[in-house]
Order: structure tokens, then C-alpha cells, then sequence
């Protein structure tokens, strides 16, 4: 299971105003900001943009500087492969050090949509023992119970965490996870096809 909530998009028209900076082709820049604020690409600055980025990394030095943020839910097991991509990241995660002991532990707090029969009524168990855990350290604040939650907690739950990287990045996670056997890169790798321009300034020809 992997959701991903509210996405943004900024710094679009500076980034293209920048790609001219080498040419000092400004005065062929034609993109425009729409009536709901969103940065519209013209087709001189949507060409340009199309031949750097197909030219390389080298070339296309300007989609680092188109960022995105976003809210994403995902099990520990998928974030210990995203946290591969280190550089041109940032993000905030929800404590499990601090607030582990918060809420009421529940199936609905852990990945188990591909589990079989058998192994789900398992774990159930498991969530009902883990939440007995947290009762009682609620009771009587013993740092015992809290160790057991946290050297417990399985894989499969998931964290919510606000994300911040940039669309060169994204390039690097679509071309090296859209293939994968983990159904949540998938889903992943289709949002980042959603986002603006995403067809030329990430995903590009060479993957078409």
C-alpha cells in the first residue's frame, strides 16, 4: 500500500528562465503563468527544454531546480528502498521514537493488502499482541513495553512522511523502479508520470 497526497510543483518558471541563461536566449522565452497560478510552458521554452533534457544530465542542469513536495503513507519496507535516493531529498517522517505509544495499534496501521488467508489471520494476532504492549506501557510507563513496540514493529507498517526532491531525481526513480516487482513503485512511478511535463522533462524520449 503506498498513497501519495497533496503534491506541489514550484519553481517551474524559474527553472526554464534559467536553461536560457547560457544563450542568453531570453527574449525567445514564451512560457506564461495561467489564471490559477500554474507555470505554462510555450513552445519555444517547452522545445528547449525537451532537446537539453534528451541531450543528458550534463544539459539538463535546470530540472534540479523544479522541486516538488508531497505527503506520501508507504511501509517501512518500501521507504528503506526510496531512502536509496539520498541526494536532492528532504523529508520530515511521523515519530515512531516520540509517538509510537499515541494511537491504538490496528490493522489498517500496517501494509497486509497482499497477504494470504492464513498469514493475515496471524497477524492479527500479532496486532492485538503489539497493542497489549502498548496498553500496558501506558499503564505503567515501563520502558520495557516501549522496546518491544519499537523492536516489534514490523516491515509493513506504514509512515507518513512530507517529501521534498526535484525532478531530476524523479527521473532517476522512474527509470531505475518502474519495472519493479513491488506493485508500490508502481503506483509511484505513475504519479510521477502525472505531474507537469512530466513526459518530456522526466520520463523523456529515450524512455518512450
Amino acid at each position: 500500500m503506498i498513497k501519495v497526497e497533496r503534491i506541489s510543483v514550484m519553481n517551474l518558471e524559474n527553472a526554464i528562465r534559467g536553461a536560457r541563461n547560457p544563450l542568453n536566449s531570453w527574449n525567445r522565452a514564451d512560457s506564461y503563468i495561467d489564471e490559477e497560478g500554474n507555470c505554462v510552458l510555450g513552445p519555444n521554452d517547452l522545445d528547449l527544454a525537451k532537446r537539453l533534457c534528451n541531450a543528458g544530465s550534463d544539459h539538463r542542469k535546470f530540472v534540479r531546480q523544479i522541486f516538488v513536495s508531497m505527503d506520501i503513507t508507504a511501509p517501512l519496507y518500501w521507504w528503506k528502498e526510496f531512502d536509496t535516493y539520498k541526494v536532492g531529498t528532504v523529508a520530515n517522517s511521523c515519530s515512531t521514537m516520540h509517538k509510537i505509544h499515541s494511537k491504538e495499534f490496528t490493522l489498517d496501521d500496517f501494509s497486509v493488502d497482499h497477504m494470504n488467508e492464513e498469514s493475515l489471520e496471524a497477524f492479527k494476532t500479532f496486532v492485538s499482541f503489539i497493542e497489549s504492549q502498548r496498553i500496558k506501557y501506558l499503564e505503567n510507563k515501563d520502558k520495557e513495553y516501549w522496546y518491544s513496540m519499537i523492536q516489534l514493529l514490523p516491515s509493513s507498517y506504514n509512515q507518513m512522511r512530507t517529501v521534498t526532491l526535484n525532478y531530476e531525481t524523479l527521473r532517476n526513480i522512474y527509470n531505475a523502479r518502474k519495472a519493479h516487482k513491488l506493485e508500490e513503485w508502481h503506483t509511484y512511478c505513475d504519479m510521477i508520470a502525472s505531474l507537469p511535463y512530466a513526459k518530456e522533462l522526466i520520463i523523456g524520449e529515450e524512455n518512450n
